[in-house]
């Protein structure tokens, strides 16, 4: 099914935005570095016919590019989503930079949020050092996207160990996250590398206790990083599950999109598990 596209804006950011119809609680999908809410086409049928929501993250897309990486900060683009999504009761979604996204969401109060997935994703770097670390990585990382032709860059970043599994996504849906990635503008890219990398994110975990909806945590098998992190954030959420998908590696969902749909049909209409 094709997406209706629609145009959005919160504080001040015009986000553009990619609705798929349906009854019930809607959801909210939010897209990995690099993607663009399109990319979850392939599994919008998990939600049970639910109507979805997948905005394209600021420097992504089709909306906006801000140059200035503050734009991009955690939470204050959370905050501008929730401003431009207006919804009252959804479930929220999100993977990898999305889901820090998502989480930052969470946790910075807003009501609304039923249920929270997220699929490898972090709560950030709670030692000052390795954020530091991680702050310069992501700065060099931006430097050689805007210094390189960006097939270049790309080419290189998707040969990366956690991004290489995503050759077993779909073929077509594949080629179609290509070709937008292709036509992505890099000066947006680097500006959420730098303003709302992992390194740049205010460090969540000392928040996980206090999360009150019900939290599914889904990594690949293939991702022994981000399963570790899960098993960690599993312990301090108090309403937590965590599934691993085999076969799949970071991009879980779309590695393995039908064990990621066999996840999500084991959760009831409230977001608690069926059956464990």
């Amino acid at each position: 099914m094709t997406p209706e596209p629609l145009e959005r804006v919160g504080h001040g950011h015009r986000f553009r935005v990619w609705r798929w119809p349906g009854t019930g609680r809607p959801v909210v999908c939010l897209h990995g570095f690099t993607g663009d809410g399109q990319d979850w086409a392939p599994v919008v049928g998990a939600f049970g016919g639910r109507p979805v929501f997948a905005p394209d993250l600021l420097g992504h897309g089709q909306s906006d590019v801000a140059p200035d990486p503050a734009a991009h900060r955690l939470p204050d683009q959370a905050l501008a989503l929730a401003q431009a999504l207006n919804l009252d009761d959804f479930d929220l979604w999100g993977y990898s930079f999305g889901g820090r996204v998502a989480l930052s969401w969470a946790c910075a109060g807003p009501t609304g949020v039923g249920h929270l997935g997220l699929i490898g994703a972090t709560p950030g770097l709670a030692d000052p050092a390795d954020a530091a670390a991680r702050r310069a990585a992501d700065d060099a990382l931006a430097g050689r996207l805007l210094g390189e032709p960006l097939p270049t860059w790309l080419a290189a970043w998707q040969a990366t160990p956690i991004i290489a599994t995503q050759r077993r996504i779909e073929p077509q849906a594949r080629q179609a996250m290509q070709a937008r990635r292709r036509a992505a503008t890099a000066a947006g890219w680097a500006a959420s590398l730098r303003g709302a990398g992992t390194g740049a994110m205010p460090s969540l975990w000392a928040n996980l206790g206090a999360l009150a909806m019900p939290v599914t945590l889904i990594t690949g098998a293939e991702d022994e990083k981000f399963s570790g992190l899960a098993a960690q954030m599993h312990r301090l959420i108090p309403r937590a599950r965590h599934r691993v998908l085999p076969g799949a590696g970071h991009c879980a969902h779309l590695e393995a999109p039908g064990a990621f749909s066999d996840a999500l049909a084991s959760l009831d209409d409230a977001g608690q598990t069926v059956g464990d």
